[in-house]
């Protein structure tokens, strides 16, 4: 177990390594943030949002839970989307998995976990979703990897059909949502390449919603 009393003493040390990079740098910190990203990860201790992406602590907005996940009735998560794209204006909303998720792991097992059995319903939802290509898989670990992939897609198509996000990108063309996974094997990044535009319009029939101005202009050309 590491010391707790360590942890101030790292503490000096890093005040000490960001002041010698940038005598000015607490100075910036202070000041009010205005991040271009919105990172959505897991909160496994493996997957230091910033850190991986090699940005800096102002550099963006973080939100973690486990495995993910973007669930419609998370007041949490939503307000954490909704500060960032209405307050803070991000341009990217960055959904993150990981392979090797303990979560996603827990979810494929058919046993009781508790008060975890509500949260994982989600990745199981998706599991059932998609179980026809899921089950076709023969290798158990090809098949929790690419789970990991499908439930970092669902989770981004959750956050594009969130109202802030649609309004937005009305508005300004802005956050455009993402989907990667991060591989701790190895450190890379993927890009799942997630459609937004495409998700976006596929989802508009059910999921859609119109601004007061559309709505206005529709009525006027009644």
């Amino acid at each position: 177990m590491k010391d707790y009393n360590q942890l101030f003493e790292n503490n000096k040390l890093w005040i000490k390594t960001m002041l010698k990079k940038d005598p000015h740098f607490f100075e910036k910190l202070a000041k009010d943030q205005n991040p271009d990203f919105l990172y959505i990860g897991c909160s496994d201790s493996r997957v230091p949002a910033n850190e991986i992406m090699g940005l800096e602590p102002r550099d963006v907005f973080v939100h973690r839970n486990i495995a993910n996940i973007i669930d419609n009735i998370d007041v949490n998560a939503n307000s954490v989307i909704e500060f960032a794209v209405e307050q803070l204006q991000v341009k990217h909303i960055i959904v993150c998995g990981h392979y090797d998720c303990g979560g996603v792991q827990a979810a494929m097992q058919a046993r009781d976990l508790g008060i975890m059995n509500g949260w994982l319903r989600s990745i199981r939802d998706v599991y059932r979703l998609h179980k026809t290509e899921l089950n076709l898989i023969k290798s158990e670990k090809d098949r929790f990897d690419r789970l990991v992939e499908l439930n970092v897609h669902e989770q981004s198509v959750n956050v594009i059909k969130s109202k802030a996000v649609q309004m937005s990108y009305q508005r300004t063309g802005y956050p455009i949502v993402h989907g990667w996974v991060f591989s701790l094997h190895n450190g890379k990044l993927i890009d799942l390449k997630i459609d937004f535009e495409g998700i976006l319009n596929d989802i508009k029939e059910i999921y859609g919603l119109e601004s007061p101005k559309d709505i206005d202009q529709k009525k006027k050309q009644q």
